[in-house]
């Protein structure tokens, strides 16, 4: 059994859930957006005393697998719309920069040229610039998923390299270093 499926998701008061059982939806509004989800024919949802509970119609691995699965979709979904998610990017480098302006991105790694890259509206990006510290790009969205896929290309835009630390790392990630040659 899905430990994770079985635990019911609580709804605060200012969250509005629909189920749509024919077309196998839900759709969560709350105070900073709407979120919608489809789910597997396999997983049942019902929604009583402002809980939501999940079931399985079928008791097979696939099914099992996609219970505890949507369970924390749905929860993130919960908690998005309720409190939002936010990603802490840091840029280490010297001269490494980023700027935004009108939902666009734009970055100085190093390379001959600025890299621009435009997030989507649901994505607010604030930068925090300290003098004497690397800059600090801080995301915010109430979608987990496109939040993480957003800070991940980001990341790919200039990954750390192992030797000097150079790169988009996550705030609190610690790189491994390797030594360099010995003379």
């Amino acid at each position: 059994m899905s430990r994770i499926g079985r635990i019911p998701i609580s709804i605060p008061k200012d969250v509005y859930i629909n189920i749509i059982d024919n077309d196998n939806k839900i759709i969560i509004k709350g105070k900073l957006g709407i979120l919608s989800q489809k789910f597997s024919e396999k997983i049942k949802i019902i929604f009583k005393n402002d809980k939501l509970f999940l079931s399985r119609i079928k008791e097979d691995k696939k099914t099992k697998s996609l219970h505890g699965l949507y369970r924390v979709l749905i929860n993130n979904m919960v908690k998005g719309v309720t409190n939002g998610f936010q990603k802490e990017l840091e840029l280490v480098g010297i001269g490494y920069r980023v700027s935004y302006y009108e939902e666009i991105l734009e970055f100085n790694l190093g390379f001959s040229h600025k890299i621009m890259m435009k997030i989507p509206k649901e994505i607010r990006a604030e930068i925090k610039i300290n003098k004497g510290k690397n800059p600090i790009l801080i995301l915010k969205s109430y979608d987990k998923q496109l939040l993480g896929m957003i800070a991940s290309k980001i990341r790919s835009l200039r990954v750390p390299e192992p030797y000097k630390g150079k790169g988009i790392k996550y705030l609190k990630e610690s790189i491994r270093k390797k030594t360099g040659k010995s003379a």
